[in-house]
């Protein structure tokens, strides 16, 4: 049996869509915003003493000091009825002395005051019924305003009147932005600079409107308290990162940490991803009240001085998902920071401890001088290609890289070990097995006579002679490498090597259109979108396949399999909904090679072109099992049935790297 390693890479998640610039700039958000509401614990249940006295523990814990300083009460504050002005107020009985004293009193704790509406007719939580701001937005803003209001959670349910205000219509007759602007534009005439945060749950793809409208918006359904919660809303986060901006946040929602939901491990991957990501970071726990106080564990969690910054950076730039190992039960996302670092976290998705190995080039990197490892609280030095490390089950490898070189360049000065004439490069990357690597060879000063090189690579055996020319520097010859992470290369050289730069083949690719389906696999064709092919393969049941005879050389191949799934989960999110589909790729008979692709939708699943089917998305798997001449290549969805859905994703082409 040949051996299989799977992994997914988004390439920029879409192939041609541009992320947006900051359209609502009145200098809030510039970093995400934090803070604490009383939704996630207390639900539609809040009262005055549980917001005073878990806004007392903010201050009291050094929460606030580290930016955790909104404060808002979600649902369950208001009545039924307006007042004979036509103005909302407050339930007395749960708030007994008033809305405007409460954020007095978290302005002298110097905490920010927040507060929740709806965009319909009701708040969510009702029954019993609680007044929404529908067609009362100015008046409801100017309310806000006097109340020195800071931040405004403005949420979506009973909201749409062609199907008679249901509490939630996951396909509503309309978008909900006319609705969301209506209340951006009342908050924006107020004398007061109001956070404003959009919480439609995902429908309508907000990415693409709602941050000219505030300053975050919900990318999806509620968190619920499973862990099956964190693969689904990061599934959903996939086409969104290239959103995120100073003003402009991809919301993940409020966060478990510390409501004993999740272990300590569990706490660290949700808290490390939400971060990353750049979502705002809302503590949703009770953090003291009469019952309860945070746990300690759960409290450096939320405290975690590196994770915050990550979270803060003034670059504003959000990690990607960047390789998936479905069968193997880890993922990786990273992104850059500022000061020339980059963030980088590895999930282990088993529930079990184990060793996982992070490749630089996963990342964009060949090196890094120092590597902190933030959960075990550890940092290593010089590191070439490869960082390995133990980790809980369900927890995260988070790591900082400093001082770093990009992927594919070897500097001699790192990376190799000399004895007289011959010098050794080690922890070579090899991405795909291929003789059609480009080697550059930078020499540290130019022969003045005509000589040559020598190169013997392992373990691949090959050796290669090269000639320079007199007075060159620099010479570029191909080169062989197996898939795998610590190829050699020796050289027999009179003249000192600087760096090497080695760069894989290009590749070929091969759109659906050249595939033969079976079952029910159909091809349809997209009028605009699934690119590059315009085109793509539809219906991939697990009885279905689509294949092609593809001529290449033997070795383990990577590939990148252009995708569509737009099979967001709505009602699905509250049980096992994970915004995922399956696909399967095998070559010449061997076991298939499966992936839980994520979302690749930037358009609206109700009104968008195509309804977000026609956006194609990448993911890299690198299959063993090629054989000189004609190879079967084979695409299904093996194993859909046992899956979240039975259909797979639908597939849209292959390059193959050889």
């Amino acid at each position: 049996m040949s051996s299989i390693l799977l992994s997914l890479s988004l390439v920029s998640s879409v192939l041609s869509y541009p992320s947006l610039r900051p359209r609502l700039d009145n200098g809030l958000a510039k970093t995400p915003h934090m803070g604490w509401n009383t939704y996630n614990h207390y639900s539609c249940s809040p009262n005055e003493s549980i917001v005073r006295s878990n806004a007392q523990a903010l201050v009291d814990l050094g929460l606030a000091e580290l930016g955790y300083r909104y404060v808002t009460t979600d649902c369950g504050w208001t009545i039924a009825d307006r007042l004979d002005d036509g103005s909302l107020t407050w339930n007395e009985t749960l708030f007994p002395e008033g809305f405007p004293a409460l954020g007095r009193y978290l302005h002298d704790l110097g905490l920010l005051f927040g507060v929740y509406q709806d965009s319909g007719i009701k708040l969510c939580g009702s029954p019993p019924d609680q007044v929404g701001s529908l067609f009362h937005e100015e008046q409801d803003a100017r309310t806000f305003a006097s109340w020195e209001v800071d931040s405004l959670k403005y949420d979506n349910c009973y909201s749409d009147a062609a199907t008679d205000y249901p509490n939630v219509n996951y396909e509503p007759s309309t978008s909900p932005q006319p609705r969301f602007a209506n209340m951006s534009r009342a908050l924006a005439a107020q004398n007061r600079t109001i956070l404003f945060q959009i919480c439609e749950w995902g429908i309508d793809f907000p990415a693409l409107w709602a941050p000219e409208l505030g300053h975050s918006w919900r990318i999806g359904n509620d968190i619920i308290p499973e862990w099956q919660a964190i693969f689904r809303t990061l599934n959903q986060a996939v086409p969104q990162t290239s959103f995120a901006g100073p003003g402009q946040w991809p919301d993940l929602d409020m966060l478990e940490v510390g409501n004993g939901v999740f272990s300590i491990p569990e706490e660290q991957t949700h808290f490390s991803l939400w971060a990353i990501l750049k979502s705002p970071l809302t503590i949703g726990a009770a953090l003291n009240d009469d019952a309860t106080s945070i746990n300690a564990d759960s409290l450096a969690i939320l405290k975690q001085k590196d994770v915050i910054s990550y979270n803060q950076d003034v670059l504003g730039v959000s990690a990607t998902l960047r390789r998936r190992w479905t069968e193997e039960g880890y993922e990786v996302w990273s992104g850059p920071l500022s000061g020339d670092r980059t963030v980088a976290a590895l999930i282990n998705w088993r529930n079990e401890t184990r060793d996982l190995t992070l490749h630089l080039p996963d990342i964009g990197l060949q090196h890094a001088s120092t590597v902190k490892n933030i959960w075990a609280g550890s940092t290593a030095q010089n590191i070439r290609t490869a960082y390995t490390a133990r980790v809980a089950g369900h927890g995260t490898i988070l790591l900082e890289l400093q001082d770093t070189t990009p992927s594919n360049y070897y500097p001699s000065t790192i990376f190799t070990k000399s004895t007289g004439n011959a010098t050794m490069f080690q922890s070579i990357y090899g991405q795909t097995t291929s003789p059609n690597y480009n080697l550059t060879i930078t020499l540290s000063k130019p022969p003045t006579t005509p000589t040559t090189i020598t190169i013997h690579t392992h373990p691949t055996n090959q050796t290669t002679t090269v000639h320079i020319p007199p007075n060159t520097n620099e010479i570029t010859t191909h080169l062989s490498l197996q898939a795998q992470p610590s190829n050699i290369l020796t050289f027999i050289s009179s003249t000192p090597i600087s760096s090497l730069t080695i760069t894989p083949p290009n590749g070929t690719y091969h759109p659906s259109t050249d595939f033969t389906v079976t079952g029910t696999a159909d091809h349809t064709a997209c009028k605009e979108g699934c690119l590059p092919v315009g085109s793509k393969i539809t219906n991939i049941l697990p009885n279905s396949t689509a294949y092609a005879t593809i001529h290449s050389s033997r070795g383990a191949k990577y590939l990148e399999i252009d995708y569509v799934n737009n099979d967001v989960a709505f009602d699905s999110a509250w049980g096992w909904g994970s915004n995922s589909r399956n696909l399967t790729v095998s070559v010449n008979g061997e076991t298939p090679v499966r992936v839980e692709v994520p979302l690749s939708g930037q358009h609206s699943e109700l009104f968008g072109p195509g309804l977000g089917w026609w956006d194609t998305a990448s993911f890299g798997v690198v299959v063993d099992g090629w054989k000189d001449g004609d190879n079967e290549i084979v695409v299904g969805n093996v194993g859909g049935e046992y899956g979240f859905q039975a259909f797979g994703a639908d597939f849209v082409g292959v390059r193959v790297f050889e």
